[in-house]
């Protein structure tokens, strides 16, 4: 399993340890991934999906998964984000159809 947020793509970054006499060793500075079950109201139920503490707060600032998809560019999705933005646009014009 990739170490990347599929919303936000963090990823792992590099870096030093620096110690009191300057001495520099290689270190990884690692995304804060959760498992997190969001409710998306287009699709009527929730879905899993590993992200970033920061995308999760992103996503609940902007009024839930469904909000969030559609109002970010596919440029920085990954593949499944993109098949779910997919998801819920298709849900979402077959409710306005329906009404």
């Amino acid at each position: 399993m990739a170490r990347r947020c599929p919303l936000t793509g963090k990823g792992i970054q590099s870096g030093h340890n620096v110690s009191h006499a300057n001495n520099k060793t290689k270190r990884r500075f690692m995304p804060n991934l959760q498992q997190a079950s969001l409710q998306s109201d287009a699709l009527g139920g929730v879905v899993h999906i590993r992200l970033s503490v920061n995308a999760l707060r992103t996503v609940e600032h902007n009024g839930g998964i469904d909000a969030y998809l559609l109002g970010v560019s596919n440029t920085g999705l990954s593949d499944d984000a993109r098949r779910l933005k997919k998801r819920i646009t298709k849900a979402l014009a077959k409710q306005q159809a329906a009404a």
